[in-house]
């Protein structure tokens, strides 16, 4: 039988009605006494390294969950991460770069409902989770999510209230879970991890691009942002009012990254398609996310400005199959 942790976090999954809404308050071993038949999956011990409404989840938490798992990696056949809907794309995200090629199965789940409610998605997410990680063939940071298992970078909460919360973006699922076990569409390749790293860069600005913003954003984001993700329309570019070229190649000329992304779901950026995204290369290091998620870019940038080296080299190679 495989060894698992249970790292509990918070988030709906574990959420109890208090005066001004639900709030996180059901300990790891009660979320485990609503599944009982995990026990009959794996061994399972528990740590709670904070009880958060996943809103107040920021990047220090990302590694302190990466330094949580790479105390107890050697330990555990397997990890299962209790964590709340609204930004679980980001974590698993954070931890597909944090645990680069784990040859063990990081796997994260929650609930659209508490799991002490009679109708609930939390109890069948939080078994589909186990019999995932329990399974020979999982490897690497995955959300098990509605009965879907998703690769980390490719996760995205697309609905806020239905069980069918999340989607995998220009990409296919992995498994679904079926009859209580994975049920394989793809067969990842383990890659020789894991790899820890320890540190992330707090200077990524996402900007969304709306119909007459004014480029006096840049006032601010010259002297507080290390790099911008630029969601803008369509495949990408930027408009030719306002000054925003100007504003865009004075912050490149400050040693800053720019990466170009897109408000639209699926598809991905090409920002040579129009002239008003092809036009921006000539100004520099002006790099454009493609197939990756929001989520994606913006833990990989974080990521990878902490590591240093160079940057525009290594976002364009993939890591879990980030970006195609």
């Amino acid at each position: 039988m495989k060894k698992i942790l249970l790292i509990a976090t918070g988030g709906t999954i574990a959420a109890r009605p208090t005066e001004s809404g639900l709030a996180p308050v059901i300990t790891p071993q009660e979320l485990l006494s609503y599944v009982p038949e995990i026990a009959n999956v794996a061994a399972v011990e528990e740590v709670q390294p904070f009880l958060l409404d996943s809103t107040n989840i920021s990047p220090d938490h990302w590694l302190k969950l990466a330094s949580v798992i790479e105390a107890r990696y050697a330990d555990f056949d397997g990890f299962v991460v209790t964590h709340g809907t609204d930004t679980m794309a980001y974590t698993a995200a954070a931890l597909s770069y944090l645990i680069a090629a784990s040859p063990k199965p990081i796997v994260l789940t929650g609930s659209q409902k508490s799991i002490f409610l009679r109708d609930t998605d939390a109890r069948e997410n939080l078994a589909g989770a186990f019999s995932y990680c329990a399974d020979d063939g999982a490897h690497g940071v995955h959300i098990v999510f509605d009965g879907k298992v998703i690769l980390g970078t490719r996760a995205k909460k697309t609905r806020t209230r239905s069980y069918n919360a999340f989607s995998s973006i220009d990409y296919p699922e992995v498994a679904i879970i079926k009859d209580g076990k994975p049920c394989y569409f793809i067969r990842e390749e383990e890659t020789g991890g894991p790899v820890f790293s320890h540190a992330l860069s707090k200077g990524v600005f996402v900007l969304k691009l709306i119909p007459g913003l004014s480029s006096d954003i840049f006032d601010y984001l010259d002297t507080h942002a290390e790099a911008l993700v630029i969601e803008s329309f369509g495949t990408g570019g930027l408009p030719a009012y306002g000054g925003w070229e100007e504003r865009l190649a004075a912050f490149l000329r400050r040693g800053k990254t720019v990466v170009f992304t897109t408000q639209v779901e699926r598809e991905g950026s090409a920002l040579d398609r129009y002239e008003v995204g092809g036009k921006l290369k000539r100004y520099g290091r002006v790099l454009e996310a493609r197939s990756m998620t929001l989520e994606a870019a913006v833990c990989k940038l974080m990521w990878l400005l902490a590591q240093g080296g160079d940057l525009e080299a290594r976002f364009y190679s993939p890591v879990a199959h980030d970006i195609l």
